[in-house]
């Protein structure tokens, strides 16, 4: 009888996209952001991907001592893989985005593969009433933003966090990041297995129709063959729909609150458990099973978890 597959799922459990006034279910605090990994993790999800906030009014964060507890309380809880953000915020320096990474040491950090610009303004069209001044110029000021990345940039990141046994999910937001990516494997600064996570629907990266989907996946094919890891992640109500033909062939998946604040049409999600269950019986029902954390360590070559500092 043919081995079934296994899935890994990702949880991106609070990032720096959605404000804390467009759902009152997005976990701010380190114990919510704790809790919410935690269940996330007991759903299914064999890598947590974490991002910190102010506690005081929601803002994203890259201070590593607000990284501190909720590291620790979902360390002591589950074996889930700690996935800590080098992205951050697109309005922050690269230098204050790889604080939390070189502090911590994770078995696995997120990685940007080029510089975009990163609208986020279209969801003023959505949500109208904010509760901090921030997040509402959070927002406005995507219309000038350029997310950078640049190969100066990757190669910091990629050279500091190898040094500390680290390795990546590279977030590939265009083709043209995924051709990034093969400069960085060719001069042995990227490491196979690569764990690419290909990135639908957000306004400045490709879009989120199918056909973008089989045009990420042939130009991955053809440029790593069987040297990466496939996953995707679909943003806002891209995320089940891109997510299944994704998982239907072949990929890894990726859901979470960071990514989208829904679980139906007009159906805020109650939690990143809900969208980790809701995934998961997608991918049952697929005949795929779903990754441990130790098959996940196995399958991407991690370190292990008495390997990080935290």
């Amino acid at each position: 009888m043919a081995k079934k597959r296994k899935a890994i799922i990702t949880c991106a459990v609070t990032g720096a996209i959605h404000t804390p006034s467009m759902s009152r279910y997005l976990p701010v605090t380190a114990d919510e952001i704790a809790e919410a990994g935690i269940a996330a993790a007991k759903a299914g999800a064999a890598v947590l991907h974490l991002h910190a906030r102010d506690p005081k009014d929601g803002r994203p964060t890259q201070d590593p001592e607000a990284f501190r507890p909720f590291l620790e309380k979902i360390r002591k809880s589950t074996d889930a893989i700690i996935n800590i953000t080098t992205g951050g915020s697109p309005h922050m320096t690269v230098q204050e985005r790889m604080r939390p990474a070189m502090t911590f040491k994770p078995e696995l950090a997120s990685l940007n593969m080029g510089s975009m610009n990163f609208g986020l303004f279209p969801m003023l069209q959505r949500f109208k009433e904010f509760k901090y001044d921030w997040e509402r110029e959070h927002l406005e000021n995507s219309r000038d933003l350029i997310f950078k990345n640049t190969y100066n940039d990757i190669e910091s990141i990629l050279t500091q966090g190898t040094k500390n046994g680290t390795r990546f999910e590279f977030e590939c937001y265009d083709i043209s990041h995924l051709y990034n990516l093969k400069y960085f494997f060719d001069q042995g600064l990227a490491k196979a297995p690569l764990f690419v996570q290909s990135v639908f629907g957000i306004l400045g990266g490709i879009g989120p129709d199918p056909e973008d989907l089989m045009h990420m996946r042939r130009t991955a094919e053809r440029l790593f063959g069987d040297q990466y890891r496939w996953s995707i992640l679909g943003a806002g109500r891209n995320q089940i729909p891109l997510a299944t033909i994704g998982a239907a062939m072949g990929s890894n998946v990726r859901v979470g609150l960071e990514d989208s604040l829904w679980i139906g049409p007009g159906q805020l999600a109650a939690s990143n458990a809900e969208q980790v269950t809701r995934i998961r019986t997608v991918l049952e029902a697929l005949n795929i099973d779903i990754a441990t954390p130790d098959e996940t360590r196995e399958i991407l070559q991690l370190k292990g978890a008495d390997k990080v500092e935290f």
